[in-house]
């Protein structure tokens, strides 16, 4: 008998422009008495009109996260200890930025009511307890992050989400105003972010109509925005956030593929942001994507964009094998790009191969 996945979604969704406006009246029914709600928010908008239109009350918290580098178990787990010590309790976590944020905010509402350090929940169905209410408000579109039921998270020995049916976002404010005037080379890593998803998900072997119906829409949104369109504009951030949802939902019930496979590993070892990452892999990925491969190069051209070049050069064997690690131990990525028998195909040394082009 077939065992379906029964996967947890966001609760509520809100979109459009102007919805950020509604922050306050959507908080109002989650607040605790004498519990603050802490806006984690990209240090980014420090000092900027956004972070002036906050609805912060009584003792609420703003804390301004340093996202220069992706997450890391150890800023969690300070981040969370500093709060328990400060209030006790929380009546909610509420994320503003990009990808980085919404991780950030997700594994602080587990780590709110989920003992030891968050590098214990790193793998699948690992968090015990639901985390305290969140919420996510992405300042960036593309990575999904907004509805998936990962946080990726860096940890001692590993990069791995803490995947979990309690990771999800109570709420998500969609609100186009807010990814206005992101500067190009980062819009470019996000929505590559997104295409890949789509890409990496309409060819693995995991695909079913549900993923299929969400993937090929953000693939649709993805092509219109970073091939046909001459001029970025409202249409073209409108777009951007909802294939960034799409995108986000079509790997939910089926999963990501090489490119992301391999750039987890550049990432660990490296610091490499996710989108750059996943563009630094992507153009070497003929072998697998093919098509997809082609029309990335196109979409790097004409969004006039550099992807970096030369980043493995030099490395060790042991810095080449602690990314080989990293990489070999995203199962479910590698089982859904080259199918059950993908430890045949991609061994250690084709990975050290493909390192060692970037």
């Amino acid at each position: 008998m077939s065992k379906f996945r029964n996967f947890k979604m966001v609760d509520y969704v809100i979109y459009g422009r102007g919805s950020f406006n509604q922050l306050d009246e959507i908080l109002a029914s989650n607040r605790k008495a004498g519990a603050p709600m802490i806006f984690l928010v990209d240090h980014f908008f420090e000092g900027k009109p956004l972070a002036g239109r906050i609805p912060v009350q009584g003792n609420d918290k703003v804390i301004f996260t340093d996202v220069t580098y992706e997450p890391k178990t150890t800023y969690v787990d300070k981040i969370a200890g500093d709060l328990k010590q400060e209030f006790g309790v929380v009546s909610g976590i509420i994320g503003i930025g990009g990808g980085s944020t919404m991780d950030l905010a997700k594994a602080l509402s587990l780590m709110m009511t989920n003992p030891g350090s968050s590098a214990d929940y790193q793998g699948w169905d690992l968090v015990k307890f639901p985390g305290v209410y969140k919420a996510g408000i992405p300042t960036l579109s593309g990575t999904g992050a907004e509805v998936s039921r990962t946080t990726v998270l860096t940890g001692p020995t590993r990069k791995l989400g803490m995947n979990s049916d309690f990771t999800p976002f109570n709420q998500i404010v969609l609100d186009p105003e807010l990814i206005a005037n992101a500067p190009n080379n980062q819009r470019f890593y996000t929505g590559m972010d997104c295409y890949i998803h789509c890409i990496e998900s309409l060819q693995g072997t995991y695909l079913n109509e549900f993923s299929k119906s969400y993937g090929e829409k953000a693939l649709q949104l993805c092509q219109e925005i970073f091939l046909e369109k001459d001029t970025w504009d409202n249409e073209s951030d409108d777009k951007l956030m909802m294939a960034s949802y799409a995108g986000g939902m079509s790997i939910a019930y089926s999963q990501v593929g090489v490119a992301h496979a391999v750039s987890y590993g550049l990432s660990f070892l490296l610091g490499t942001k996710h989108g750059v990452g996943n563009c630094i892999v992507m153009s070497h990925l003929e072998e697998y994507y093919p098509e997809g491969t082609a029309e990335f190069k196109k979409m790097v051209e004409k969004s006039n964009v550099e992807i970096p070049e030369g980043i493995c050069k030099g490395l060790t064997d042991e810095q080449f094998d602690a990314m080989i690690n990293v990489s070999m131990g995203m199962k479910p990525l590698w089982e859904n790009a080259l199918g059950r028998d993908w430890e045949k195909i991609m061994t250690r040394e084709k990975l050290r191969g493909l390192y060692e082009k970037l």
